[in-house]
């Protein structure tokens, strides 16, 4: 066995407010385990100024380092030595059980068998509305309730005590205790001698239970209050530091709360959890399982243990009440998360999914350790397939760093920004995303290709590329293209785009460009705006790309940062100078998409455009071979059978004579390459 460690930081979307202050990011650990055939994957994730072991990066990562090594030489967890080290052996525990699970044949992020790890059932949670002013916070408030949540968790102790009785005045005006069960947490912001004044001020909004109302340590205090409180006190950060199984013991003796609120990163790992919850239910007291802002490495490990602990044949299941709503969550909090897991909600239950990204994470690993070698200077990427098989070709790594640049340049990216990768990694066009990553940098966020990229995200990554068939996949679905307008810079390649999604595309708040180039050009190396007062159907080189048009009308290339030699295209253009004196260039076809039919030259994506807005079915033309004409001009549709003459007819008013097709075909899904274009053969 063997392992890796890396460290990522995670951007909140929006500042989190705690009473211990905003929190803009956090750190995780992720140690990867292997054993040759099988891999899996934990997360270590302390939170400064609450962990105990929040301690420096270098004694972090050197403590990470010897139980590492030691889980490897001795193939288990030492979970008495990572007592004082919660957020490590919650990691190492998660790693290993991931391993495991890789080894039986399944998903890695499968760590148990329950129905919510096989995809037949979600997990109950409550809503989490963070600390901020009163109209925001009232305003998370009712999106969660839109939403179909019934236990909402508010955080109080951070704004004045007035105002947050205000709040929560008005919310139970709005929503009676029959309505949503209210649960608050004051991460121990009260005093002792004002804690009871203010419980009895909150009693009246029928509050389920209060966390931490104290600040940890004071356990006198803290029996008295659980002795005399009107609200079920709950204890979390109380438990923070007591490691020792006889501590636990005398800790729930003395203070006797009604609730623990559990999180593995910070009370013992998932093995001092259990622990706890063997300790409590021996004095009759139930609790909820949380997490702390980990990733969705750490989100999907926990619910998939929560939900093994639930399970009615196991022990555990008498600690939760029924219908207990755990803290988990999706990860939304974060700009981007990891890449290896998807959490979703439907109404207020936590679903996973996880088994479909496996393959392709493990693939842009892969790809990326490939890329970092300093051994090969060279990658092996493969042409389209448009006009052909696919040809692999070898192209340098320098000019694809250079390329990398020049595009995050031209776009306006700043460093950092959230990037999507969601196309094959064995075409440029995704290839130079995960370069744009590794040079600029971004946040790489990646997900299984597919017609339907933003399908599992919870949120708006700064950055996209996908072809004009996603981009029409996904705007045809209100909730991604919810999503896709919310991208500040959408770039689409690999594929013409119809008038239909130019339309569509128009009024988006964000920038839109289509990007204009092939595999032997590092994809990129021309712009054009397809939205805002900017639009064009001319393209306009990037830095240091030269154009010219070869005597056939096709486009030749100069560019020192691609390519040592023109590059004469297939594509048949039209160039001009703009205002400015630059020039520019737009695609009018094909050279293999002309045909020759009884001696007259018909140039099929120009007949194409023209048919478009006539023709209300997708379709594509193409040439069948004709003993008289040669080649028979056909139009292939994807449509019933019985609408043909309706075809036929619609057709003949826009194209007449030899530019009219004489053979039509309906299919039931038209050819198309892996990235969206037509396949014509």
């Amino acid at each position: 066995m063997q392992y890796t460690l890396s460290r990522t930081t995670f951007p909140f979307i929006q500042p989190a407010g705690t009473s211990r202050g905003i929190l803009l990011d956090r750190t995780s650990w992720f140690v990867r385990l292997t054993d040759g055939t099988a891999w899996g994957e934990g997360e270590c994730a302390p939170l400064p100024g609450l962990s105990k072991d929040a301690l420096e990066v270098e004694e972090y990562e050197a403590l990470i380092h010897a139980a590492c090594r030691q889980l490897c030489a001795k193939g288990e967890v030492d979970r008495e030595q990572l007592r004082p080290y919660p957020s490590i052996l919650f990691g190492l525990e998660t790693a290993l059980l991931s391993l495991q699970a890789s080894r039986r044949g399944q998903s890695p992020f499968r760590l148990y068998d329950t129905p919510f790890t096989r995809g037949e059932a979600g997990i109950p949670i409550n809503g989490l509305v963070w600390m901020g002013d009163l109209p925001t916070m009232l305003r998370r408030m009712e999106e969660k309730l839109a939403l179909g949540f019934q236990c909402i968790k508010v955080k109080i102790g951070a704004l004045d005590c007035e105002r947050e009785l205000e709040l929560l005045r008005a919310l139970r005006k709005q929503y009676g205790p029959d309505c949503i069960q209210l649960r608050v947490d004051a991460n121990g912001a009260f005093h002792p001698d004002e804690a009871m004044a203010k419980l009895q001020r909150l009693a009246p909004f029928h509050i389920h239970s209060i966390e931490q109302p104290i600040r940890a340590g004071q356990w006198q205090e803290m029996a008295r209050l659980c002795q005399t409180s009107p609200i079920p006190i709950a204890l979390d950060e109380e438990l923070i530091g007591i490691n020792a199984c006889e501590d636990k013991a005398q800790l729930l003796a003395t203070i006797r709360p009604q609730y623990l609120v559990l999180k593995p990163s910070l009370h013992g790992g998932m093995s001092g959890c259990e622990e706890w919850i063997r300790l409590a239910r021996e004095h009759g007291i139930h609790g909820w399982v949380t997490s702390a802002l980990e990733s969705n490495c750490g989100l999907n490990a926990i619910a998939a243990w929560v939900s093994h602990l639930m399970d009615q044949t196991q022990p555990t299941a008498t600690f939760f009440e029924e219908g207990a709503h755990q803290g988990l969550g999706t990860g939304a909090l974060y700009r981007f998360n990891y890449p290896g897991t998807s959490l979703h909600l439907e109404g207020e239950n936590l679903w996973a999914a996880y088994a479909p990204d496996v393959a392709f994470q493990e693939e842009l690993q892969e790809y990326q350790a490939q890329f970092k070698d300093f051994r090969t200077t060279a990658m092996e990427v493969h042409t389209s397939g448009s006009t052909g098989a696919p040809q692999p070709l070898q192209v340098g790594k320098a000019r694809m760093q250079a390329s990398a640049r020049r595009t995050c340049t031209a776009l306006g990216l700043p460093h950092g920004a959230t990037a999507l990768l969601c196309m094959p990694l064995r075409y440029i066009a995704a290839q130079m995303m995960v370069v744009r990553a590794l040079e600029w940098p971004l946040r790489l966020w990646a997900v299984q290709p597919s017609s339907h990229p933003l399908a599992h995200l919870d949120f708006a990554p700064d950055f996209v590329a996908m072809t004009p068939m996603q981009a029409y996949a996904t705007l045809q679905v209100p909730r991604e293209a919810s999503l896709l307008r919310q991208v500040k810079t959408l770039l689409l390649g690999g594929g013409a785009i119809s008038q239909e999604l130019s339309q569509l595309l128009r009024d988006f708040p964000g920038e839109v460009w289509s990007s204009y180039g092939m595999t032997e050009t590092l994809s990129n190396v021309a712009l054009r705006r397809l939205n805002g007062p900017a639009a064009s159907e001319w393209y306009a080189p990037l830095p240091e790309v030269g154009i010219a048009l070869a005597t056939n009308g096709t486009l030749v290339i100069t560019d020192p940062v691609t390519n040592d030699q023109p590059l004469h295209t297939h594509d048949l253009a039209e160039m001009r100078t703009n205002e400015d004196g630059c020039p520019e260039f737009r695609i009018l076809g094909r050279t293999d998409n002309i045909i020759c039919s009884g001696g007259i030259k018909l140039q099929l994506e120009e007949l194409e455009q023209r048919l478009a807005p006539h023709l209300p079915y997708p379709f594509l033309l193409t040439a069948t071979p004709d003993a008289q004409l040669g080649q028979a001009l056909t139009l292939v549709y994807e449509g019933p059978e019985a609408d043909l003459p309706k075809v036929k007819a619609l057709v003949r008013q826009v194209l007449q004579g030899p530019a009219c097709p004489r053979l039509f075909r309906a299919v039931s899904q038209l050819p198309r390459t892996e990235t969206g274009k037509p396949l014509r053969r």
